[in-house]
């Protein structure tokens, strides 16, 4: 589940920043899509204590795009910025391109993983970690280098969705180039702990996968979701399967989040959000303006998400005015 939701869902320079980005009256409602300034994609939500988190890939060329940036707002509606967490100055192995971040606490830490450099085979990039002991890092190189670096199923290491399942264990489930790999983690987030049959990679891939998973349980089922699409066009968008364990099968059965082309297009690339003490689920994802055609110029939204009383998730209707406040 997302952190602390849903399965329970380097060196910052000097002078790092936090600010708020805007404050929306007791009185309103709704704070509006998108929920903060700025191109921001492939929003990572969760729940710490009692504020709510997104952790968002900055939007920009693959060379421009070294740092990320987090908010964190008490209801929904009023969002505060923390400015760089962590940068390529802190990551030295990560020259460019630091995207897609993932995020856990764990013994009073803060494991914040991340995709970097795009990576290609021979080449030295993947998913790393930081670590941090405030959700608003500064978050330092947890490793020195990639937690994976290598190809494996066919699956390029990218847009990694981490949880602990009901046996306490930590599992990731990753992959870019329409495949998607299922890993177990080390306690302590330094490596894969092989599976019974001693592998270290077990692939998942459902009909229709892209990049972009995620996974949560509800009702004893597990949930997974993922994008599909290009994500520069306009058809970027989310599909899901239920199964009766994390590792599968998974069978596709329907897209639950696209474009409405009288609002946005390019809906996808997504993270899911409970409340702890109600029955309000979110989907947090990126979109693109319909201003806008510029591959990058993608903003954070949030809008319901709701299931029929088979369970099956209901197709989410995308908005401008978001989501009411709801406080933790």
């Amino acid at each position: 589940m997302k952190k602390n939701v849903i399965f329970i869902s380097a060196l910052m320079i000097a002078g790092c920043a936090t600010r708020d980005v805007q404050q929306v009256p007791a009185e309103t409602a709704k704070a509006g899509n998108p929920v903060f300034d700025g191109w921001y994609a492939d929003p990572e939500a969760t729940i710490f204590d009692s504020t709510y988190w997104i952790y968002p890939t900055y939007s920009a060329d693959f060379d421009k795009q070294v740092f990320m940036d987090a908010f964190s707002s008490p209801d929904l509606v009023n969002w505060t910025k923390h400015e760089r967490i962590i940068d390529t100055a802190s990551v030295k192995w990560a020259k460019r391109a630091m995207w897609a971040p993932a995020i856990v606490k764990k013994d009073n830490q803060y494991f914040l993983f991340f995709s970097a450099n795009d990576v290609r085979p021979g080449q030295v990039g993947g998913i790393g970690v930081g670590v941090s002991a405030k959700p608003e890092g500064p978050f330092r190189d947890h490793l020195g280098k990639p937690l994976i670096n290598e190809i494996a199923n066919g699956a390029q290491p990218i847009d990694q969705y981490v949880f602990q399942h009901t046996d306490g264990s930590y599992y990731m489930i990753y992959g870019g180039w329409g495949h998607c790999n299922i890993v177990k983690l080390k306690d302590d987030f330094t490596g894969l702990v092989p599976f019974e049959d001693g592998k270290l990679y077990r692939e998942i891939t459902p009909e229709g996968y892209v990049e972009g998973p995620i996974m949560f349980l509800k009702d004893s089922k597990y949930y997974f979701m993922w994008s599909e699409g290009g994500w520069t066009g306009p058809d970027y968008r989310v599909a899901y399967a239920i199964s009766d364990s994390p590792f599968g099968p998974f069978e596709r059965i329907g897209t639950v989040l696209q474009q409405d082309t009288t609002v946005a297009t390019g809906a996808g690339h997504h993270s899911v959000l409970k409340h702890p003490k109600k029955d309000n689920w979110y989907v947090v994802y990126h979109r693109r303006p319909l201003t806008e055609t510029h591959a990058n110029s993608r903003h954070t939204c949030i809008d319901v998400m709701e299931f029929d009383q088979a369970g099956k998730i209901k197709p989410v209707k995308i908005t401008f005015e978001g989501v009411n406040a709801n406080k933790l």
